[in-house]
């Protein structure tokens, strides 16, 4: 099984100054920032996936500028990713449309052909046939039972074009890897599609609409899904948001699946920001300790300006949680005065008060809870990678892109580890259960 990482310009500062709290004044992002891959020094991931709406054109707004819109187009996406050496030659470039940025338009806004093109000249690996996204789900429906005018129109505008897709593919002889995405409103939905795709000629299918469901709701799809479709098709997973519940999936035959999940969790999680390998199947989470900046923080900002907090007293206050942690990590300050300092930091944030008139509230208790444990155990510390080692407990720290980013990074590199321990085989299914799947495929 591959870990496809889906990229959205995440790359830190190598140069960054954690003491000084910023990047050199010339420091010209992209052109000096480091992708995971560059400041790891190894990829943690078996490719990358790139939506054609975290791009951008003039019909959808993306993340990247028009300038890095152009130099992806004309250099292509591995050496815009700067993933064109040797090493990196074997990472695979997956690429979607990035239905979800236009969900609210009637038809998606890219034609199959202009798609096919985009992949074939940017020099992607592999490429999903452009799909429009279904919202509605009902576990419970079986074949084509149910769903709205509009998922059934979605629906069938996902297969058009899928198989408008695949055609133009062949006929431009295009080099990538051609994937007909399966969008539905329930299990049978599901499994109608994966069987049309495959009778288009599909070999390698991409399950989209995943994202908002649970574990067991994914697991029932991919059954119906594996009934209907011969046991040789590759099935890939589309933002597959349940990435740390991934050791459950055993026996569903997954191909591939791509995630964000490990590195934004670094700064989008309330409590399992950063991660260290489990004695088990498992990974073990930390809680990262929050010290934002006093002048930009919004929250701390409207609270100064309500007159309930003075600036200076804020700044203050933070440099104390800061140069405390630091000392903690050198073994010049204790755990109870580390906790303290930033408690007392702390409460404006969690509470809204200072923290002498609120030093004993439910969410600061929990919030000390958490963060006791991650300063007892200094996880950083028992991380041997080159993020780990050079921010030492400043990757920890809940503060700003560079920090949290790098935590993110971190974490990728240990979910990539947990994946190849894992040793999630491609699942060989027995004779009645491929007789089963060829001749579902058939009907």
């Amino acid at each position: 099984m591959k870990f496809i990482f889906a990229d959205s310009l995440d790359y830190v500062d190598p140069a960054f100054d954690f003491i000084a709290d910023r990047s050199p004044a010339e420091r010209q992002p992209y052109w000096d920032d480091a992708y995971p891959h560059e400041i790891l020094g190894y990829a943690p991931y078996d490719g990358v996936l790139v939506s054609r709406g975290i791009v951008g054109d003039h019909r959808v707004k993306g993340k990247y500028t028009a300038s890095q819109a152009r130099r992806f187009g004309l250099v292509g996406a591995r050496k815009f990713m700067r993933l064109d050496k040797p090493e990196f030659a074997h990472l695979d470039i997956f690429g979607d449309c990035g239905a979800f940025t236009y969900v609210q338009e009637d038809r998606p806004p890219y034609a199959p052909a202009e798609m096919a093109e985009f992949y074939d000249e940017c020099g992607f690996t592999h490429g999903c046939s452009v799909d429009h996204i279904i919202f509605d789900f009902d576990p419970l429906l079986g074949n084509m039972e149910g769903g709205s005018q509009d998922a059934r129109a979605r629906f069938d505008i996902t297969l058009e074009n899928a198989d408008g897709f695949r055609r133009e593919a062949i006929s431009m002889g295009a080099e990538f890897t051609p994937l007909g995405v399966v969008q539905g409103w329930s299990p049978g939905s599901m499994a109608e599609a994966a069987r049309r795709l495959v009778a288009m000629g599909y070999d390698y299918l991409a399950l989209g609409g995943m994202v908002p469901l649970k574990s067991p709701e994914i697991k029932i799809c991919l059954e119906a899904i594996r009934n209907a479709i011969p046991a040789s098709t590759r099935l890939h997973i589309l933002g597959f948001a349940k990435a740390d519940d991934i050791d459950s999936f055993h026996g569903f035959d997954i191909a591939s699946f791509d995630t964000t999940s490990p590195l934004i969790r670094a700064f989008k999680d309330a409590k399992q920001n950063y991660y260290l390998p489990g004695d088990g199947p498992g990974l073990r989470y930390y809680t990262s300790i929050r010290v934002p900046q006093a002048i930009e923080n919004p929250k701390l900002q409207r609270a100064v300006k309500k007159g309930m907090f003075r600036a200076e007293d804020l700044v203050r206050l933070e440099a104390l949680a800061l140069g405390t942690l630091r000392a903690f990590d050198r073994g010049e300050a204790d755990l109870e005065e580390t906790l303290r300092h930033v408690l007392v930091y702390s409460a404006p944030l969690v509470e809204e008060r200072p923290y002498e008139d609120c030093a004993g509230s439910l969410a600061l208790a929990k919030l000390e809870e958490r963060y006791r444990v991650t300063l007892t155990d200094r996880p950083w510390k028992a991380c041997g990678c080159d993020i780990c080692k050079d921010a030492a407990i400043d990757v920890i720290i809940f503060r700003g892109s560079n920090r949290n980013k790098r935590r993110g990074i971190h974490n990728l590199a240990v979910y990539h580890e947990h994946i190849e321990r894992l040793d999630l085989k491609r699942a060989v299914n027995r004779p009645d259960d491929l007789q089963r799947s060829l001749c579902a495929a058939e009907r």
